[in-house]
């Protein structure tokens, strides 16, 4: 596999980090290209796993980035992030690094949230070049979800606390079962937290509010004629089954896939069951070969 890098300028002074990781052989015409968008508090690394599967099952070219203020790509000055900036982010990393072709979007978490507003605001755009979506352990919106003790505390102080190093001041139960499953690898495990420890305080706290804010129920009109693929935990504590289920409500034709004894982290924990979804979204987005006619 080769890569390419890039640096893409978006809003506010912001500059993101894509990543354009390319198969051995060339890609044939009419394959979509694969975009991955990652969570909150991680980086483009938490795909690791279902790009190595990917690409060893299809000959595709996928491009990672790193979300505004997380791994590599600065926050800009923006003061208040919005999940919608995240939109217009990913737009503008597609015209950059993708700018022709057909596309399959996956999101995790924040990033599937990033997808949807993308959707809601650049709706010609979207339902013109994307041929599905793979929505994991994410939501239109967290209105009614049940807050984890302490979360609004500890994020306001997260949003002000600049000096304040991650590795010190995430809570250990981060480490264990909030965000995974019961069972789970122990290095998918450390490469997880890894991120979230290396993620800047303010991004972590001012990221909380913007999904707090967030509410992408009316862009998920733009998904009903695009093939959409749901993947949610059972034991997702972060965004629970019934985020999922009210996707499935609002997109008719999508697959709502709920796997047993799975947290929130679907790219490390289920990373096959997602590369599942976006082989067959790309396999059924191209078109079949014409037979040979028989002499």
């Amino acid at each position: 596999m080769a890569q390419r890098n890039h640096r893409v300028p978006v809003s506010y002074g912001a500059s993101i980090m894509a990543l354009e990781v390319l198969p051995a052989r060339p890609v044939a015409e009419g394959v979509p290209t694969v975009v991955l968008a990652h969570g909150w508090c991680l980086d483009h690394t938490s795909w690791h796993k279902v790009v190595a599967d990917l690409q060893a099952r299809r000959n595709v070219r996928v491009v990672l980035f790193d979300q505004r203020g997380h791994g590599k790509s600065s926050m800009g000055e923006v003061g208040d992030p919005t999940v919608r900036i995240l939109g217009d982010d990913l737009r503008e990393v597609i015209d950059a690094v993708a700018p022709e072709g057909d596309l399959v979007l996956a999101g995790h978490s924040m990033g599937g949230m990033s997808v949807m507003a993308y959707a809601g605001m650049h709706y010609e755009h979207f339902t013109e070049r994307v041929k599905g979506t793979v929505l994991a352990s994410t939501a239109a919106s967290i209105e009614g979800r049940t807050p984890v003790p302490l979360e609004r505390v500890i994020m306001a102080l997260a949003s002000r606390a600049p000096g304040i190093q991650p590795r010190v001041f995430i809570p250990r139960m981060v480490e264990g079962k909030l965000i995974f499953g019961p069972g789970a690898n122990r290095e998918d495990i450390r490469h997880a937290v890894e991120q979230i420890k290396h993620t800047k305080m303010p991004t972590i706290g001012r990221f909380f509010y913007a999904i707090a804010g967030h509410d992408e129920m009316d862009a998920l009109g733009h998904f009903v004629d695009v093939p959409t693929h749901i993947i949610a935990g059972n034991h997702d504590r972060l965004i629970p089954v019934p985020h999922a289920e009210a996707l499935r409500k609002r997109i008719p034709g999508a697959d709502l896939n709920v796997l047993d004894g799975v947290g929130h982290m679907t790219t490390y924990e289920a990373s096959s069951i997602i590369c599942d979804a976006i082989v067959g979204l790309v396999d059924s987005s191209v078109p079949p070969k014409p037979r040979r006619a028989r002499r």
